[in-house]
């Protein structure tokens, strides 16, 4: 069984799901959270499991013999005439990259699946699309080969899409549809590269493989491929190779999302539930990031150098203009959906930077923000769900009704602006340390970022003094006279995530410790 962890921890929600759709629909709406809480639960102990067991020597990478709990098995095989034989792997594993965002996928989960209370109809289809949602997020973080990890990112536009549009707010068709295309689109780009590389790469047997560890190999590409590194197709007046990285960027920075293809994510935020929410910016904002990471970067690294300016660049207009967005919007919600944008703009700069300290700083920076950013939406939930507002100028004053909802939301707002002592500025600094000591970008690159930080600071201040503190007003005067503060589970729920916060900005290490030997490989590799 040991040998079979990754997969217990990826398709254990399958296994509930066709437990849960041969429970009828009439049965108690419990019944549904009840599997919801206790799958992704199991899945957060396992993943817990395996990062303490995860010895931080697997460097990944390159080499499938360094992927930790490694599983690999013949899948589809095909004989596809002059193109030789098709093959496609179940191939599963974790390394330093991967292992930590595993942990705060399941974190977020888990987190997701509490807050489903709040959901009242159609609770069976709810909890069975949830499952889904579940082991397709986890598979793309420790999928190896290009196809599965296609599979698994694909499957996330179903389940996300149903989510939204069914039990979302009063435009959520909107929010869906425009959510799907603009996935979709980044999704055809990647298709178009990963096809590309399998006719390109073949293993030492000529076997072509969409093995994404051979991927990084340059002697395993066919020589005369359109994708060979020495390759001298052109295409638009560019070399293929440069059109290929270019596609699988846009591609990612879609799901990421990067500006200018950012526009769906407020959409598809505020009219989404809040636990749904809580999974598309805690985690499924990462995939993105960990496809630039994973694939992107090392496939191409030559490329990738090349357009540092670029992608840092985006990284830098993502920081300011979602964080001046932020500043100017009067729906909580949007503020917190731009202020996600704006934080992923630092997670591309510390990627763009190519140094130790700004990719760790990036990496530190996603699993920071995954807790944070759940926390900020849960907050958003439990005011919503009292009042049914989420407008800022409809409120004063909460701190006097509400002590312990101010006390988490204080905690969440001085931890996403980066105060010492909490993740998100242990995330940011190593960034910035990153940004500007690289050689690969101009200096207005992490000057514009730092900007960006005192951005961050105004909305969040500004949104705390406007709705916490001075006398009590609220635009329904109904609840000026009665605003029930955090119930028992949602002081649980909201002070554990805030503790699990200021943990990692204590004590750093807990992250560092295990990623730091393969992003000094991953860095080694793009720079070589």
């Amino acid at each position: 069984m040991a040998q079979h962890l990754l997969s217990l921890l990826v398709f254990l929600p399958l296994v509930a799901l066709v437990v849960v759709l041969g429970i009828p629909a009439t049965a108690r709406p419990g019944v549904f959270r009840a599997i919801l809480s206790l799958v992704t639960g199991g899945q957060l102990a396992l993943a817990a499991y395996l990062y303490w067991g995860f010895d931080p020597a697997f460097t990944g990478l390159t080499d499938p013999g360094t992927m930790a709990y490694a599983e690999r098995a013949d899948w589809i095989t095909l004989r596809m005439g002059g193109l030789g034989e098709l093959s496609i792997d179940y191939f599963v594993g974790v390394d330093g990259l991967s292992m930590p965002l595993v942990l705060l996928a399941t974190v977020v989960l888990c987190a997701g699946a509490v807050a489903s209370h709040t959901i009242g109809r159609r609770v069976k289809g709810y909890a069975a699309l949830y499952l889904l949602l579940s082991t397709s997020v986890v598979g793309c973080f420790v999928a190896l080969d290009f196809f599965l990890f296609f599979l698994f990112f694909e499957f996330m536009l179903l389940p996300m899409y149903f989510l939204i549009g069914i039990w979302g707010g009063a435009r959520r068709e909107y929010a869906a549809i425009k959510f799907f295309l603009y996935t979709l689109v980044g999704s055809v780009c990647i298709l178009l590269v990963m096809i590309g590389l399998y006719l390109s790469v073949a293993d030492p047997g000529g076997v072509h493989t969409f093995d994404i560890l051979a991927m990084t190999q340059p002697d395993l590409f066919v020589p005369g491929a359109l994708l060979h590194p020495a390759s001298g197709v052109r295409l638009a007046g560019l070399p293929l190779r440069e059109v290929a990285f270019l596609l699988l960027f846009a591609g990612f920075a879609v799901k990421l999302p990067a500006v200018p293809v950012h526009t769906w994510l407020p959409d598809a935020h505020v009219e989404a539930p809040t636990p749904i929410s809580v999974v598309l910016a805690g985690i499924l904002l990462k995939v993105g990031a960990y496809g630039l990471l994973r694939i992107a970067y090392p496939v191409f690294p030559a490329e990738a150098a090349h357009y540092a300016t670029l992608v840092g660049g985006l990284g830098t207009l993502s920081i300011l203009y979602a964080a001046l967005n932020a500043l100017a919007a009067d729906d909580l919600k949007r503020m917190v959906a731009y202020s996600s944008v704006s934080h992923m703009g630092f997670v591309l700069v510390g990627i763009a930077s190519v140094t130790v300290e700004g990719v760790s700083g990036a990496v530190y920076m996603l699993f920071s923000h995954g807790v944070l950013s759940a926390l900020l939406f849960l907050l958003v939930g439990v005011l919503y769900e009292r009042t049914h507002d989420k407008a800022i100028s409809n409120y004063r004053g909460l701190a006097g009704p509400m002590p312990h909802y101010t006390a988490a939301t204080t905690i969440a707002f001085f931890a996403s602006l980066g105060l010492p002592g909490f993740s998100g500025f242990i995330g940011e600094f190593f960034t910035l340390i990153g940004a500007f000591g690289s050689e690969a970008f101009p200096p207005w690159v992490p000057f514009g970022a730092l900007l960006g930080l005192i951005a961050g600071a105004a909305y969040f201040l500004w949104t705390l003094q406007k709705m916490f503190f001075g006398p009590l007003w609220t635009r329904d005067a109904a609840w000026q006279r009665y605003l029930p503060d955090l119930r028992p589970g949602e002081k649980a729920l909201l002070y554990g995530l805030g503790a699990l916060s200021l943990v990692l900005g204590l004590f750093p290490h807990l992250l560092f410790d295990k990623m730091e030997i393969t992003l000094t490989h991953w860095v080694a590799w793009i720079v070589k």
